[in-house]
């Protein structure tokens, strides 16, 4: 396996790591939103979910940070951050394979609330918005807010929006949003301040499934357009119980 910098190398002023009351630590690599910090974040936590320390329960990734939730009766606080400073300066980070989700969105019907606004607002017509959303690639930067809910980075600079100043109660499932400088796919029916485009029949959350989260930190992913016809197709297959999008892995 090939190597990256080491975690120590990625942090712009070295990890700090700072304690969350008595049974978390959060460590920081850095205070930006960067691809490479976002990278170091998730190798740490892909390095103690497969070699945990005694005590340890849980890695949270967030854009620039990792929380680590241990069990304090197990394992002192001191003990964690030694731990932690041991694998930080242990040495290179492992490489990891990238994947590559292709989203299918029907950029119109009832979830496209904010399609023709958008538009207006960012002085581009509906087909260039649609045109430049679907042509760049996202990162999925974190899990969070609600489940499998991914926060992207990679939105064009064009089509950054602020979010409501009032919320709407209840957006579906699949709606695709932008808010500010993120783009998103909504996991669950449930309130949303973001603007929203289109809708996609693919769930990002679905507790029945083997895996529920689809997305996890680090994926990468491209919007497709297709009509409602297809979009409509698609989701009679998904509730079928057929399995309509497979990720790309990525060298």
């Amino acid at each position: 396996m090939t190597s990256t910098p080491s975690f120590a190398d990625t942090a712009r002023q070295g990890p700090a790591i700072l304690p969350l009351g008595d049974s978390a630590v959060s460590v920081e690599f850095g205070r930006s939103i960067d691809p490479d910090l976002n990278e170091a974040v998730i190798a740490l936590a892909a390095v103690l979910e497969e070699a945990p320390f005694e005590g340890f329960v849980e890695a949270v990734p967030t854009y620039r940070s990792l929380v680590v939730i241990y069990d304090p009766l197990t394992v002192p606080g001191r003990e964690v951050e030694a731990l932690l400073h041991d694998k930080l300066t242990g040495g290179d980070r492992p490489a990891r394979p990238r994947r590559l989700w292709r989203i299918p969105v029907h950029y119109g019907g009832p979830a496209a609330l904010d399609l023709e606004d958008l538009a207006r607002e960012n002085k581009v017509d509906v087909e260039e918005l649609i045109a430049l959303h679907s042509g760049a690639e996202y990162r999925v930067y974190m899990i969070g807010f609600a489940p499998g809910f991914a926060y992207l980075g990679g939105l064009p600079e064009a089509l950054h929006t602020p979010r409501l100043p009032v919320p709407r109660q209840l957006i579906p499932a699949g709606a695709i949003g932008i808010g500010g400088q993120q783009a998103s796919v909504n996991s669950v029916p449930g309130p949303s301040g973001w603007r929203f485009i289109g809708e996609t029949p693919v769930r990002a959350y679905d507790p029945d499934r083997a895996t529920p989260f689809l997305f996890a930190a680090g994926d990468a992913l491209r919007f497709t357009p297709v009509s409602a016809q297809e979009a409509a197709d698609l989701a009679a297959r998904r509730d079928a119980g057929e399995v309509i999008l497979t990720a790309a892995v990525l060298q």
